[in-house]
């Protein structure tokens, strides 16, 4: 029976979903009669959180004599109320969950009581290993970590005591896992990090992410597609703007951790960029890249946010062009400092999240019209569907997943691209 995992979370917790299925499978629990559950956590919002208690509870109903394995971030930073949950048979640590001798417990697979939870110091933890993956379940793209952990404190977040500081795994380790991955079929892989910018400066001679970048695309020449999980502009280096302007297989799609739009609140953030840093910089890459597109996170609601600071925010969605916005309404996470400043209603944040999420709801419809008479390169994915290069959603029906084919766009219906009659053969 394999073991079934529920992943919540960032790109960076799917690419360690399948590292953790193959190590629970290497450690029996594809062997046990009941089945076994792993979900894998997020603890970004308290919305995170409660969607794991529950997708747990749900398990525990639909696999009643399965063991139930939590692990993630939420399993890190609130490690004892997983573990008082009756439905949980062991939690695990960030560190922990990649490797199999911690699915291992007693002979039967039981858990006692004072083995439930084995979570270590995620500080203690100095180095990030290049797991050899050769697939990922489902996807039609590979994602390779890179980069774990962050130096930085800002004021909302708790993924740092999830996730420990900033560690890289070695450029040889990371370019070994794409030839790999690319020989298996893949086309595109996603580099992920939870930092991503950060990248290189714990390693000898302290490479930064554009070397990475133009390494890869110089030494996997069978790689048709690399694309950039979420990065913070103010960190992109020179060697990374140089390698978008100048190599069209990194894709025109940068995901931007911006997080707000007014320079008063990303200070109180203890963000290290202000708006105008921002906006020029997606000035500065556009005229690099001209077919660029942006997304950016954005927070709704931070505590002491007034409504002419939220203007800010929802302003910077067109003074930065952005297409696709994750919008997070803020909600205090305990032990960070924003949890004790001064909190915004729940009303009021909820109706900001939606204004903000209108708005990019109607630049992404902009984006998409603009799009239509164009001929696009699309990853085929599944169920129908496929990416543009800057990540537009395409209905199309044709082509294998993991395939790159031309197509040309007819219309969008608001959420995705129509397709036409072919434009070509597969590319």
């Amino acid at each position: 029976m394999a073991v079934d995992i529920v992943t919540f979370g960032c790109r960076l917790n799917t690419y360690e979903s399948e590292v953790m299925r193959r190590e629970a499978e290497a450690a029996g629990l594809g062997a046990l009669a009941g089945g076994a559950v792993i979900i894998n956590t997020c603890a970004v919002t308290g919305e995170a959180v409660r969607q794991a208690r529950q997708a747990i509870r749900k398990a525990r109903r639909a696999q009643p004599q399965a063991r139930i394995i939590v692990t993630g971030c939420a399993a890190q930073t609130d490690t004892d109320s997983f573990a008082a949950m009756d439905e949980v048979d062991l939690v695990l640590g960030n560190e922990e969950k990649l490797k199999a001798h911690n699915y291992r417990a007693l002979p039967d697979f039981g858990v006692n009581d004072f083995e439930k939870a084995r979570v270590n110091d995620i500080f203690s933890v100095r180095e990030t290993a290049g797991h050899l993956v050769d697939a990922i379940e489902g996807r039609a793209r590979a994602f390779v970590q890179v980069q774990n952990g962050c130096d930085h404190r800002c004021t909302f977040c708790i993924i740092p005591y999830g996730r420990g500081n900033s560690r890289s795994v070695p450029m040889g380790s990371v370019i070994e896992q794409i030839r790999r991955l690319v020989g298996n079929g893949y086309a595109e892989v996603v580099l992920s990090g939870v930092d991503l910018t950060s990248y290189g400066a714990d390693l000898p001679g302290a490479p930064r992410l554009g070397r990475l970048v133009s390494t890869i695309l110089r030494q996997v020449p069978d790689l048709k597609r690399l694309r950039l999980s979420s990065i913070d502009s103010i960190e992109a280096d020179p060697e990374l703007l140089e390698t978008i302007g100048g190599d069209l297989r990194l894709m025109p799609h940068l995901h931007l951790s911006l997080q707000s739009g007014d320079d008063m609140i990303l200070k109180r953030m203890k963000r290290r960029h202000l708006r105008g840093d921002s906006i020029r910089f997606c000035a500065e890459v556009r005229a690099l890249r001209p077919d660029i597109v942006f997304g950016a996170d954005l927070i709704a609601g931070f505590p002491t946010e007034t409504e002419a600071m939220f203007e800010n925010s929802l302003k910077i969605v067109e003074e930065c062009g952005l297409t696709h916005l994750h919008v997070f309404p803020y909600s205090p996470r305990k032990g960070t400092p924003a949890a004790r400043m001064p909190q915004v209603g729940g009303a009021t944040i909820r109706g900001r999240a939606a204004r903000l999420r209108a708005a990019g709801d109607a630049a992404h419809a902009r984006h998409l019209a603009a799009l239509v008479g164009t001929t696009q390169r699309v990853l085929v994915e599944r169920d129908g569907l496929g990416r543009t290069e800057g990540f537009a959603l395409v209905a199309i029906d044709r082509g294998r997943p993991g395939e790159i084919v031309e197509t040309a766009i007819a219309g969008h219906d608001g959420q995705r691209l129509v397709t036409a009659t072919p434009a070509s053969q597969a590319a």
